[in-house]
């Protein structure tokens, strides 16, 4: 069926109207008109071909507010008219022992398809993302979004800022409840939703930035307290009293200077990805029985888990909507690259259509 999105030719190219195909409805298969799409700082690096495995032309998104408008015959989880939800995955063998156990992202039979830049598994037809005005996915990647959200244009970021927050908290929620102390590193697209969603878990929790501006805004999402990370040995005053911290920061900072903060027995938690590797010594982690862990995004149920979770608390995004085309585009991306955005810049759907 024919589709129109924006696309990009290659990592310096400007985006530009797109009209391409999307599969007929299989069997299984739920078609949604897309009505907020979410811009990731992933979607740069993707359009620059800053990890190197970039196609071309390319539809970025992989965080998708969608309505159905269609459903294959065997399809039992939608009906036309509800909402749904698509994020970073859009297949996976779904018969391996984590696909089995819900955690298709841990797919050991040739990885989870992406949701865009990636190849679909049976025909091997380049994906295509949610700048575009339709999607079909199959039903097990799609997720159930309630009508109860008071703000339907920040749920989109919940398909990937959202999870890859809440799947760490929750995984080490004994750490993360009332009376423990979170830090949560950087504010911005992920940190505002690990802030978030540690509040809602009733931990204390402060937000560690390199910008004292921020602080008003860390507070008013849920933080009690703020630390400038530039103030003269910050690490050293707050030695030791943080149960989790939380890294949401994608350029490079000294680690070893952050897990002065963490507790005895606590965990140092790793979801930014700067560009070149951390050199960690082993006695900053030998003394005190510290953790280093990383987390990616999550599989279908935790997905689900967590827009269930969101919709009973209405936690969203911080969200600027704006309107699709090659002008908005590009200086949405530009403030995203500054960390000028509070704190998700969102595509509205309507502006996606045909015209």
């Amino acid at each position: 069926m024919k589709a129109v999105g924006y696309a990009v030719d290659g990592p310096d190219a400007p985006f530009k109207l797109f009209e391409f195909e999307r599969r007929e409805l299989r069997d299984d298969d739920v078609l949604l008109e897309v009505l907020y799409a979410g811009i990731c700082h992933s979607d740069i690096h993707q359009v620059k071909n800053e990890w190197g495995n970039s196609q071309y032309p390319m539809v970025p998104g992989h965080e998708i507010l969608g309505k159905v408008i269609r459903t294959g015959s065997a399809v039992s989880k939608f009906k036309e008219g509800d909402l749904a939800g698509i994020g970073c995955m859009v297949d996976s063998c779904k018969k391996c022992k984590y696909c089995e156990h819900g955690n298709e992202h841990h797919c050991c039979e040739g990885g989870a398809t992406l949701t865009y830049n990636h190849t679909e598994r049976d025909t091997k037809e380049p994906t295509y993302g949610g700048y575009s005005d339709v999607i079909v996915v199959k039903e097990r990647f799609a997720v159930k979004v309630s009508n109860k959200f008071s703000h339907l244009e920040g749920v989109a970021p919940l398909l990937c800022a959202g999870i890859t927050t809440y799947s760490p908290l929750f995984r080490f929620k004994h750490l993360v409840g009332p009376g423990k102390k979170v830090a949560v590193v950087g504010l911005g697209g992920l940190g505002h939703m690990g802030v978030k969603f540690a509040a809602a878990l009733g931990a204390e929790v402060t937000i560690i930035s390199t910008s004292s501006s921020k602080e008003a805004d860390a507070k008013k999402l849920g933080a009690k307290n703020f630390i400038n990370s530039k103030e003269e040995k910050v690490f050293d005053k707050h030695a030791g009293e943080f149960d989790l911290v939380l890294d949401t920061v994608s350029a490079q900072h000294d680690l070893v200077e952050y897990l002065k903060i963490l507790a005895t027995m606590g965990s140092y938690v790793i979801v930014g990805a700067p560009p070149a590797p951390y050199q960690v010594p082993a006695f900053p982690l030998l003394l005190g029985n510290k953790m280093i862990v990383g987390s990616g995004i999550g599989g279908m149920k935790e997905t689900q888990e967590m827009v269930d979770f969101c919709a009973e608390n209405d936690i969203t995004s911080e969200v600027e909507v704006i309107q699709a085309s090659p002008e908005t585009l590009a200086t949405a991306y530009d403030r995203t690259h500054k960390s000028d955005v509070k704190y998700r810049f969102v595509i509205d759907g309507k502006s996606l259509k045909p015209k």
